[in-house]
């Protein structure tokens, strides 16, 4: 669980390097809390319409409920991002890459490849290896 929740600690932390690990664990923590959103819609109803074929209180609880986490988790998600691509020896600016309209299909399978990919061993111009690192349950701390 804790692997879940250190983006939130270094929630604007774009500095350092973030482990597979670290990123899948936090992907697996949107995953849960999106399907959670989706569970709690469907009870209330959120994918039949009203009477009147406008979206029913359960639609708009959770369209309300889906954009304020998506707001709240933005700048976390892109951080870990980052993160996770300078434990790769790469620039954070090669997150662009999943947005860019033209490649972005391309973008997307290739910074998946990078997400896969295991960190530089030692230390890079990033910072110290996370998986040498004794200092993982100082951010909990």
């Amino acid at each position: 669980m804790e692997w879940m929740l250190m983006p939130l600690k270094r929630y604007a932390d774009f500095n350092g390097r973030s482990r597979r690990k670290e990123y899948w664990m936090f992907f697996l923590f949107q995953m849960i809390v999106v399907f959670g959103i989706v569970i709690i819609g469907g009870i209330l109803g959120a994918f039949s319409p009203d009477a009147s074929g406008e979206m029913s209180f359960g639609g708009s609880l959770m369209a309300g409920l889906f954009g304020i986490y998506a707001l709240a988790m933005f700048i976390p998600t892109i951080a870990v991002q980052v993160r996770r691509l300078h434990d790769t020896e790469r620039s954070g600016w090669w997150v662009l890459l999943g947005i860019v309209p033209i490649v972005n299909y391309i973008g997307f399978i290739v910074l998946l490849v990078f997400y896969c990919l295991d960190g530089t061993k030692g230390k890079n111009r990033f910072g110290d290896d996370p998986k040498m690192s004794d200092n993982v349950g100082d951010v909990f701390s």
